[in-house]
């Protein structure tokens, strides 16, 4: 029995077909990045976006003769779509979650009416597309407006515009619902300008939806989920205090709490944002989310704009060259820095140089730092949740570096395991998917075959002390007073 994915990241595409071992059998990529007219503005089209799609998919399933007995999907979540539903066109262009042109929007409105927003959420960029997008209500009729996040526009292309749904991983993220994710809040869409009927359904993320009629042989579509949360479940974080780093770009901690909702949808006082793990019929399962700004994109920093090194897999090498930083310490802050201080002008800050700093020594603070930053939302997610993380369980393009690893079990002085494929999304879209149709009677048994590719011990001979991390952080921060003073 094999299970189509469709897993939709920030810059590409991915179907994939998973089969009942939980392996990864086959997959077709394609790349669709957002575009950037502006600084600050991050765009793309939703139509091309769901031609790649299907073409990705009728692709995979061309190359197989397995019937496919379930349909997932993992997408970028708060990104945000509006369409015509009887078109079946976008509006205008769809607005990527990186996307911040409502600042201002979500600063007036918890001046005005109390209500907290960050413009990488969906709230107020569904406002600013209904205002913008249908400022001549002659030329559209509300009622046939749609808006949704990537999952609901997948979702309704697959099945043919019959299910205009939302799971409640994606529902609880976009500042539009109550605390526990369930339904929507009317006072909020009133104030936001957004009708009801132009949102979707919210169902559960394991659970029949309907027949993917778009696809051949209209397997049916059983799994909607976020992709941080695909990832948590695909690494096999399903029980309480399990926990899960996706170091890609940024870096994002996923730690499962279970069935006990938090009593607020914003930031806790520890920097961290309740979440929803995964949900079915009967239960709702929650987690703990922490955010990095920036991690994968040091590494990037490191090769294209420094030039220390030719390509990131070079960092490992070059890194293993010497033994420590040799004091130098690097705070990766380019963007600012997210949980716990979620300061938006901090930068990234360099201490520690002398005349026989070497590129060696930059690289390996570089990777140090970053290890530094994961911790840094290890130790928000336990304050926040109450909960002690054991092991860490990662993935992302940095969990294949092993001295980066090595570098995050020192300084959390915790056993990390690495992920026996770089993006777990695909594995928990498919473990979602498959539960749903039953393919696996649970989730627990779904990924009770998964193994770490390796795990790596701390070894007591860390670099910098997280004392000595603290002043480093303490330096980096509120560069940029008028940024600093930002709060979302």
């Amino acid at each position: 029995m094999t299970i189509l994915v469709i897993d939709i990241g920030t810059t590409g595409l991915r179907a994939a077909l998973v089969d009942e071992s939980g392996t990864i059998e086959a997959s077709a990529y394609r790349h669709c990045a957002p575009t950037s007219p502006a600084p600050g503005l991050v765009e793309f089209d939703a139509a091309t976006m769901w031609q790649a799609t299907l073409e990705a998919c009728r692709q995979i399933l061309s190359e197989s003769s397995t019937p496919i007995v379930a349909v997932g999907i993992a997408n970028q979540r708060a990104s945000t779509v509006a369409w015509n539903a009887t078109t079946g066109k976008p509006l205008g262009p769809a607005l990527g979650w990186q996307d911040l042109r409502t600042i201002v929007d979500c600063m007036t409105l918890r001046a005005e009416h109390s209500l907290a927003f960050a413009p990488n959420q969906t709230a107020t960029k569904a406002a600013w597309m209904l205002r913008n997008y249908l400022a001549d209500t002659s030329s559209e009729d509300r009622s046939n407006v749609r808006i949704g996040t990537i999952d609901s526009w997948i979702a309704w292309n697959l099945t043919s515009g019959s299910h205009f749904v939302t799971d409640h991983t994606n529902a609880a993220v976009t500042g539009l619902t109550t605390p526990d994710g369930l339904n929507w809040r009317d006072d909020v869409l009133s104030k936001l300008g957004i009708e009801r009927h132009q949102l979707p359904t919210i169902v559960p993320s394991r659970g029949i939806i309907g027949p993917a009629t778009a696809l051949p042989g209209a397997p049916l579509l059983t799994a909607l989920v976020g992709d941080q949360q695909a990832s948590l479940v695909g690494q096999g974080c399903v029980t309480s205090g399990r926990t899960k780093i996706t170091f890609g770009s940024g870096g994002m901690l996923d730690l499962f709490v279970g069935t006990t909702p938090s009593s607020q949808s914003t930031r806790s006082s520890h920097g961290t944002f309740p979440i929803v793990a995964h949900s079915d019929a009967t239960s709702i399962f929650y987690g703990t989310e922490a955010v990095m700004l920036a991690a994968g994109t040091n590494i990037e920093w490191l090769v294209h704009d420094m030039q220390l090194v030719p390509d990131a897999a070079s960092t490992e090498a070059l890194a293993a060259t010497v033994p420590s930083t040799d004091g130098v310490v690097f705070v990766p802050a380019p963007l600012g820095l997210g949980t716990p201080h979620w300061d938006y002008g901090a930068r990234g800050t360099l201490l520690g140089v002398t005349r026989g700093t070497t590129r060696a020594h930059i690289v390996r603070a570089v990777l140090e730092g970053v290890a530094h930053r994961g911790v840094d939302l290890v130790e928000a997610a336990e304050a926040d949740s109450g909960l002690h993380i054991d092991a860490l369980h990662i993935d992302g393009g940095m969990s294949r570096n092993r001295v980066f690893v090595q570098a995050l079990a020192d300084a959390a002085q915790r056993v990390v395991h690495v992920a026996p494929v770089t993006e777990a999304t695909t594995l928990g879209a498919a473990f979602l998917a498959g539960t749903s149709a039953g393919v696996w009677g649970s989730l627990t048994e779904a990924s009770a075959g998964l193994k770490p590719s390796w795990s790596c011990e701390p070894t007591g001979n860390g670099g910098v002390s997280r004392d000595a991390w603290g002043e480093a952080i303490g330096r980096a921060r509120g560069w940029i007073p008028d940024l600093s003073a930002l709060d979302f």
